[in-house]
């Protein structure tokens, strides 16, 4: 990491994660960690120590830690919508018709149960789509279903109205939300396999809008041939490209994992569709990043301690146009290979080393 500090100054950090980032921190020279929750100079936290302790924290000038307060603008699917949607209309309403033409980079979306009738009426304008359920709240394909009968959407309604009820005591409009989302019926495929891109950004301010992209991302494939066969629909080993699915096939093979890096990724890109295409693909990918954080720059909190670390999940159809499926705020730094590790590793070191490329600078602990 480039630095003017001085031989004798010490960086404590503080982490309650114990994956790739932990293993970057602690190597840094001039490092050291403390497990004190209000004398440090960089926090990596994950979402409930935030919840715990960021509201009754005084942060010093030299203090940073990784998530803003209000994180959630980008990273819940029902808001990471409304907001792409709102920014929309605005640019509609403002005359700028070419760029909010380009806010088309999200299939189309309702949120339930609020939007359900809105959601069947269109629903039967085109009844032969797929459709994909998500709970607005869970990570790694938990609870993620797909349909194309609006019997199975009613019966899953309802049991999960009885469901929340029964152990929960809440009412019909408290039960947990899900987005319905138009599935992508025709995703790119390499060897009969579906995959999605995970690209990361660092977004170091809100105000001015100061983001970092991470070249190097990955793939992740499924390790089942795709098929759009009704009695596949229930087959999330198909339909889904988490890794935490992945693992549970048959036929994974823990050594190779499922992930292809994402230069691998783009020189086969090149060769099927030339190097134009594949630039103009990659440029699409960026512009729909930067086109997300402008969607939520007015909402989000700044705050010059913060900065954020976004887990893109993208997915490119056999047009090649690039779909955004939702943005993580606690993308999994975890490896499952030793490939998988080395490209983690690096990856936080680079995070950690762009604090310093904006300037922060910590005190001395000599």
């Amino acid at each position: 990491m480039a630095s003017s500090k001085g031989p004798n100054q010490k960086i404590r950090y503080r982490t309650c994660l114990r994956n790739t980032i932990y293993d970057a921190l602690r190597n840094r020279a001039g490092w050291t960690e403390t497990e004190n929750d209000v004398d440090w100079d960089f926090v990596w936290a994950d979402i409930p120590w935030m919840k715990e302790h960021f509201d009754s924290l005084r942060l010093e000038e030299n203090q940073r830690v990784n998530h803003f307060r209000n994180h959630y603008e980008l990273t819940r699917k029902d808001l990471m919508v409304k907001n792409l949607k709102r920014m929309k209309r605005q640019l509609e309403k403002e005359g700028k018709t070419s760029e909010a033409s380009k806010y088309d980079f999200f299939p189309v979306t309702f949120i339930l149960p609020n939007d359900y009738n809105i959601f069947v009426e269109e629903f039967k304008r085109q009844p032969n789509s797929t459709w994909i359920a998500k709970p607005i709240g869970k990570a790694q394909g938990r609870g993620i279903f797909l349909f194309n009968d609006l019997k199975d959407l009613r019966e899953w309604k309802k049991a999960n109205e009885q469901r929340n009820t029964q152990q929960y005591g809440k009412k019909e409009e408290e039960v947990e939300a899900y987005i319905a989302q138009r599935y992508i019926e025709n995703p790119y495929l390499i060897g009969g396999k579906k995959f999605d891109l995970r690209i990361y950004a660092l977004v170091t301010s809100y105000a001015p809008l100061t983001v970092w992209l991470y070249r190097s991302g990955f793939a992740r494939f499924s390790n089942m041939r795709f098929s759009m066969l009704k009695d596949n629909l229930g087959d999330v080993a198909i339909h889904l490209t988490n890794v935490a699915i992945q693992k549970q096939a048959a036929n994974y093979d823990k050594d190779q994992g499922c992930k292809w890096e994402l230069k691998s990724m783009k020189l086969f890109l090149i060769s099927k569709h030339g190097l134009e295409a594949a630039n103009n693909l990659m440029h699409d990918i960026q512009m729909l990043i930067l086109r997300s954080l402008l969607a939520v720059q007015k909402v989000m909190m700044n705050d010059k301690h913060c900065f954020e670390l976004y887990g893109y999940d993208v997915m490119i159809d056999n047009d090649l146009k690039a779909w955004l499926i939702e943005v993580n705020a606690s993308p999994s730094l975890t490896a499952d290979t030793s490939q998988d590790y080395q490209l983690k590793v690096f990856k936080s070191q680079f995070y950690i080393s762009a604090q310093n490329l904006v300037g922060w600078n910590a005190r001395r602990h000599v």
